[in-house]
């Protein structure tokens, strides 16, 4: 069965933090993901408090840019997290957003290279081995490696995914036309966990559910996503709506509503659970929820409907 998470907000006030947390963990929901992305809070920093507060949910990192995140001291806070919470920690690794690297000026020359071989070399020293003449303690040494996965998009870097990660953090929106597409490049020879980020919304009327989906898609369309959409039959003319909007904000308002019912899980609590069905269908081991909203906790309680 598919497991269900929630996306933290990146900008949730720092006084509602460890309620969100807790909140996610006593409605049910199976995992809680959390982001680092250029500008807002550490991805280490958010795990730890988030598993401190909590009791049960498997807390996700998704994704940590590697090339910030020097694979020595990435390998240090890992195995804390999983000494400290054994087995309730996921990490996701990527390349970053290229556009985000470059501001801090630490995007590498060969991308690809670069993350296989850093996912190599953190693997080994949590596994008690050694390389590049680092080595954990052993008295850090976790008694498992936590989940290691691939925050990717290109074909490339998602059939290194299928060779060297346990997982792949696949962002929304992820579709089962994108789940299928994606799944054909990473070619896992064995178990291998697929995240799906997806907008979510759940309300009693399909229509204002669809409605109040459409700020979190207002970036649908731009360049860095168009992976995701080419397996969708609407992907050209989606592209044409995007290139002829006014703003963000027209282009969303203009999207057909049988768009966003594939964009975006959204609807009644059966119509949201058979999407994640049929994500879990094409592939998809963990569905987690994006809230959307002015008030975060009103919606992480309107998407638990679901479990």
């Amino acid at each position: 069965m598919t497991r269900i998470g929630v996306m933290l907000p990146r900008d949730l006030p720092a006084a509602q933090f460890t309620t969100f947390a807790r909140e996610a963990d006593a409605l049910g929901y199976d995992e809680l993901w959390l982001v680092e992305d250029l500008s807002y809070r550490g991805g280490f920093a958010q795990a730890a408090a988030a598993l401190a507060a909590t009791e049960r949910i498997r807390v996700g990192i998704g994704i940590l840019p590697a090339a910030v995140r020097n694979v020595a001291y990435a390998a240090m806070e890992i195995a804390t997290l999983e000494q400290l919470f054994p087995g309730r920690v996921d990490v996701g690794i990527g390349h970053g957003m290229p556009g985000w690297m470059r501001q801090a000026g630490c995007w590498p020359e060969k991308p690809l290279s670069f993350l296989s071989d850093y996912v190599r070399t953190l693997r080994a020293l949590l596994s008690g081995g050694s390389a590049a003449d680092l080595a954990l303690d052993p008295a850090v040494v976790p008694d498992r490696v936590p989940p290691l996965l691939f925050g990717v998009r290109g074909p490339k870097s998602l059939a290194a995914s299928g060779r060297l990660a346990d997982g792949t953090v696949l962002a929304e929106p992820t579709t089962p036309e994108y789940t299928r597409a994606a799944l054909g490049s990473i070619a896992p020879a064995g178990d291998h966990a697929v995240v799906a980020y997806n907008v979510g919304v759940v309300r009693e009327d399909e229509s204002a559910a669809l409605a109040a989906a459409r700020p979190g898609l207002e970036w649908i369309g731009e360049p860095d996503w168009a992976p995701h959409l080419a397996p969708l039959p609407f992907a050209d003319a989606l592209a044409e709506l995007r290139r002829t909007a006014v703003d963000r904000a027209s282009f969303a308002r203009d999207l057909p509503d049988a768009w966003v019912r594939q964009l975006a899980l959204a609807g009644t609590v059966d119509q949201v659970r058979a999407r994640i069905a049929e994500l879990g269908a094409s592939g998809v081991t963990s569905s987690v929820f994006i809230p959307v909203g002015a008030d975060p906790m009103a919606a992480l309680r309107e998407l638990a409907a679901v479990l």
